[in-house]
């Protein structure tokens, strides 16, 4: 019997650096071999003038792109793609840091356009036999640097925009004290400044076009996370479809608490403690300008994308 075809995919985001080792399934969907993540924050500093990457970020980067390596090549890969997004294309030394990668573990890093990302993203998502039966709907996923927004017509991407709405370049620019509560002035700046690029952008209707909005990204597999451990279940058996009213009352609690607090939250990692006030305020947003009562959570996001483009082209 012919092995399966496998693909190794690392991708390199603003707060983390995920691995997806995929074969395909029995039917031809690409299903997970080994997942992994590690949380670097290789973008502190991504709202600079000019935006640049430190060396302490960059080299948190290559090390875990290094040990994520040595994960991939245990389970046998034909093919094993590195990727980089806002995080990356947004700095001016990014071509410094895919320099030194190449230089480290002989592996070129691709930095993907918005436009790509977005559409990477989008193939990710109709891979996830959960949404199967799912043409039209908005896709959003939030990541450290920026917030891809996709619209979904007969089962197809329509529409494809990358805004610069990630939580730590937003955290970084209107959170003046992280380490506490959020204020009620940080908080309604975050708010106005993503309702404005929202609504210029054109990438949320004022009125839902489409009855479905799907949801990606760490930030919502966190809330999942958070919400699943008071319901007493693990995140994968917990509901994935989140009620914009809970997802409210926990930026309400998760708001009004000071970093070390939010530590102490079961399914908050310390890795995202800080950001997630700010990245709940843009979750928020995106629900409020578009009318969505509720989002439907996907793990399918954009490294998934990438294996699927593999396995269908090998």
């Amino acid at each position: 019997m012919m092995k399966s075809r496998r693909v190794a995919v690392i991708d390199v985001g603003s707060n983390t650096v995920k691995l997806l080792v995929a074969e395909r399934d029995a039917d031809g969907r690409p299903a997970a071999v080994l997942q992994r993540t590690l949380e670097t924050r290789i973008s502190a500093g991504l709202s600079g003038n000019p935006p640049r990457l430190s060396a302490a970020g960059m080299q948190a980067g290559v090390d875990a792109i290094v040990s994520l390596l040595a994960d991939a090549r245990a389970r046998g890969p034909d093919a094993t793609v590195l990727v980089a997004t806002s995080a990356v294309r947004d700095v001016v030394n990014g071509a410094d840091f895919r320099e030194q990668v190449l230089a480290t573990t002989g592996h070129p890093l691709r930095i993907l356009s918005g436009d790509e990302e977005a559409t990477f993203i989008g193939r990710g998502v109709l891979s996830d036999p959960a949404l199967a039966g799912l043409t039209e709907f908005q896709l959003f996923d939030l990541g450290g640097g920026s917030l891809e927004c996709l619209t979904f017509r007969d089962g197809h991407a329509t529409q494809a925009l990358s805004l610069p709405l990630g939580c730590v370049r937003l955290t970084e620019r209107f959170v003046r004290h992280p380490e506490a509560p959020l204020s009620h002035t940080d908080r309604s700046a975050i708010e106005a400044w993503v309702r404005q690029t929202l609504l210029a952008s054109g990438c949320v209707p004022a009125r839902p076009a489409v009855p479905q909005a799907v949801f990606a990204g760490g930030t919502m597999t966190t809330a999942r996370a958070i919400l699943g451990a008071r319901a007493g279940l693990p995140m994968e058996r917990s509901s994935p479809r989140l009620a914009v009213a809970d997802l409210a009352r926990l930026l309400d609690e998760v708001a009004g608490l000071a970093l070390s607090e939010r530590l102490r939250i079961p399914g908050l990692t310390a890795g995202r403690a800080d950001v997630f006030p700010a990245a709940l305020a843009t979750v928020l947003t995106v629900a409020a300008v578009g009318g969505y009562p509720a989002f439907q959570h996907t793990f399918h996001n954009l490294r998934w994308g990438i294996a699927a483009a593999d396995l269908d082209a090998s």
